[in-house]
């Protein structure tokens, strides 16, 4: 956890574009991004993997889910919007820290 740079960015360690933050989760601007609007929705509890979530955890991804398709607008989501969750390191997960990718605008990447 100590070197997790999602935590470090919750913690104000390091900088991040906060969109959206409440006392389970926050949503940032990827620094790295894969379409017009990518965005990563991070739950604060660190946790590595989704194998490794309790049912709260996996509760809150729900909670996450539903919040962003509540939210469109205010995170300037138009004309559909993909969520993606990369689990493991042959999967892309470059961050060991649960969390889902929201990419939307006019042009999608393939992956």
């Amino acid at each position: 956890m100590e070197d997790c740079v999602f935590c470090k960015i919750r913690l104000k360690e390091l900088h991040g574009t906060i969109l959206y933050s409440d006392d389970d989760f926050m949503i940032i601007k990827d620094i790295n991004p894969q379409a017009k609007i990518h965005l990563i929705a991070i739950p604060n509890t660190h946790v590595p993997y989704i194998d490794m979530m309790t049912e709260d955890g996996a509760c809150l991804l729900g909670k996450i889910i539903s919040k962003i398709s509540h939210m469109q607008e205010e995170l300037g989501i138009t004309g559909g919007y993909r969520l993606i969750i990369n689990q493991g390191d042959n999967a892309g997960q470059t961050v060991a820290h649960v969390h889902i990718h929201i990419l939307g605008g006019e042009k999608l990447k393939e992956f």
